[in-house]
């Protein structure tokens, strides 16, 4: 079981929630700003930006460097040959103080024509988030390329999507192509492929600390578009105590919810994959079959290894675990 130090990103939009979430002491130098904080990357092995171990024999080790020494004991025979030494999810929270520009994310193919290794596919929980707290997700009428193109050019693209006003526990499933923005007042995990490929369609003509406007990729995004309307992008599903209830199933991750106040096995012995758990609210002490113990604490992300065949969770605790 390894927990990883986190990536702090101060960004144009970001808030001031992450912070105390994380339980992380303000006197601590991450070098950002601490009132403007969009994202943490809780487990990200992408190129420059690979959070490391923060404990125990490992540490120090960058996630990919895990992969490499573990291979498929870590993560899992058929991902270690789909992915190699990179690991293939990549986990954030996000804290939305401003508008998210209005963006879209390629798929595999796509993403390998533009020179790269994987698209982004993606999903969001939404956390205890602002009560007017909104997110744009997909299109909510027909439109043309052709539509696309006046649309971003007169600022009006954002008339063309589907808003929702979201509250804590909704979930939304972003497949590469479809148009999105996280709106002011969010705050959400982000489970996605490992991929940091955003196209800018729509920035609100928002200006940077420097006065300039922010690249937009009118032109990209509008090759990755998946103009096909759907009458609802909203994830259902029932909540339940002391149950595994699944979230999301796509072929780059499996997520569900655990909602649990009295001990729980948690069965991975025919699960050939690593598994994330990541922490939304309570505490919980984490056994495995092997006897080694941790605490999993909300605003704390853990992964296990593909050698885990059963884990013991005694506490109150709230969860998302993913795997793929």
């Amino acid at each position: 079981m390894y927990k990883f130090k986190p990536i702090l990103k101060s960004t144009l939009w970001g808030g001031d929630r992450i912070i105390p979430f994380k339980a992380i002491p303000i006197d601590v130098d991450h070098d950002v700003d601490i009132n403007q904080i969009g994202e943490s990357w809780e487990l990200s092995g992408v190129e420059g930006y690979e959070t490391v171990v923060a404990d125990g024999p490992m540490a120090g080790k960058s996630l990919n460097e895990l992969v490499a020494l573990l291979g498929d004991r870590l993560v899992g025979h058929d991902n270690y040959v789909r992915s190699g030494n990179e690991f293939p999810l990549l986990v954030k929270f996000i804290d939305a103080r401003q508008d998210l520009s209005i963006q879209v994310h390629p798929n595999d193919e796509m993403a390998r024509q533009k020179g790269k290794e994987h698209g982004k596919t993606e999903m969001w929980y939404i956390m205890d988030s602002q009560p007017d707290a909104k997110i744009y997700c997909g299109l909510r009428q027909q439109i043309t390329p052709e539509d696309y193109n006046r649309m971003v050019a007169n600022d009006t693209i954002c008339d063309a999507l589907a808003q929702y006003t979201v509250s804590e526990d909704d979930v939304f499933y972003l497949p590469a192509g479809r148009i999105h923005s996280i709106c002011t007042g969010c705050f959400l995990t982000e489970i996605q492929q490992t991929s940091d490929i955003t196209y800018r369609i729509y920035d609100f003509r928002r200006r940077d600390k420097d006065g300039n406007y922010r690249q937009l990729h009118t032109k990209e995004a509008a090759e990755c578009i998946d103009y096909h309307v759907q009458d609802d992008y909203r994830t259902h599903y029932t909540p339940q105590k002391n149950q595994r209830v699944q979230l999301v199933s796509c072929p780059h991750f499996t997520t569900a919810v655990y909602d649990l106040d009295q001990p729980t096995t948690l069965d991975y012995s025919r699960l050939d994959s690593f598994v994330i758990l990541i922490g939304m609210k309570g505490e919980a002490t984490i056994t495995d079959d092997t006897g080694q113990q941790t605490t999993l604490r909300a605003g704390e992300t853990l992964l296990i290894s593909a050698t885990t065949n059963s884990l013991q969770v005694s506490g109150t605790l709230k969860f998302l675990e993913s795997y793929v």
